[in-house]
């Protein structure tokens, strides 16, 4: 009798546990206004009203600490996916945001032509041939296709094509970011890093949509939550200038390296600032 009324009050106790397992709520509250969450619109911009204006090419090299939040977490984790999860879902899995074509030189940025389906395929989901002995002679060696997606691991650094000008009406110094593209790791047969390459290039009014609704890791307060757009247009991120257009049509590495190149780069930022000065002070 005694047993087999612990197995009556056990098999009653079951649809509570399950009720309670579906209520079980991991944190303190819901988090619901980040996926209704819409793109601050920009101002509009007039070109009469436009006193000033040129183009620079920086990069985000997400090694640095300050740019951490870009970069993880490497798998998707409690909602939060790193820029390059979120952008790689958009472009190959939901098609919402079309991925531009480098070039054959990796030097076309200027969204000319829309990559295909079987091209992203090739880019994001490579397969290496792997030489592994054969079970039947294992003194023959035979080629085995081995899947080696392009991962967030993968992404180190983005580069950003963007307008800086002094909007008259306004009275402000802006910058509107144009594109922005993933860049990977090159290596040679030896495994040695040769350096790094755009994936693709995104329209970026065309991304901001998709960023504005992923949220990213604030470091510094959870509670208030911040999306992959907001960090790029609040330029909450560190930054190297890498280019500014010019009559050349040439960057900082074509004809500068190391040290030199770093100082360019930091001579162009500050010039950025003391144009604002000049404008109002001329």
């Amino acid at each position: 009798m005694d047993r087999l009324r612990t197995t009556l009050l056990l098999l009653a106790g079951l649809p509570c546990a399950a009720l309670d397992a579906q209520n079980v709520l991991d944190g303190a509250y819901i988090r619901e206004h980040a996926p209704t969450k819409r793109a601050v619109p920009q101002a509009h911009l007039r070109e009469a009203d436009v006193m000033w204006h040129q183009r620079y090419w920086r990069t985000i090299d997400l090694r640095q600490k300050m740019n951490q939040p870009l970069y993880y977490p490497l798998t998707p984790t409690n909602g939060v996916s790193s820029l390059w999860d979120v952008i790689r879902k958009a472009v190959y899995e939901d098609g919402s945001v079309t991925a531009y074509d480098p070039g054959p030189l990796l030097q076309d940025d200027g969204f000319t032509r829309a990559m295909t389906t079987e091209e992203l395929a090739a880019v994001l989901e490579p397969v290496d041939t792997v030489w592994t002995p054969s079970l039947e002679d294992p003194e023959v060696n035979i080629p085995v296709p081995t899947p080696k997606p392009l991962e967030s691991g993968h992404i180190r650094m983005y580069r950003l094509k963007e307008d800086w000008f002094f909007d008259r009406q306004r009275g402000v110094m802006d910058v509107r970011i144009i594109g922005i593209a993933p860049l990977r790791e090159v290596r040679g047969e030896d495994g040695e890093l040769r350096g790094y390459a755009p994936v693709f290039w995104l329209y970026y009014p065309e991304l901001r949509y998709v960023l504005a609704n992923a949220m990213a890791i604030n470091p510094r307060n959870e509670g208030a939550r911040l999306t992959y757009d907001d960090i790029l247009t609040k330029r909450l991120f560190a930054s190297t200038v890498t280019a500014e257009s010019n009559v050349h049509g040439r960057s900082l590495a074509d004809h500068l390296t190391g040290v030199d190149a770093l100082l360019e780069a930091e001579r162009i930022k500050q010039g950025l600032f003391q144009r604002e000065h000049d404008l109002w002070n001329p």
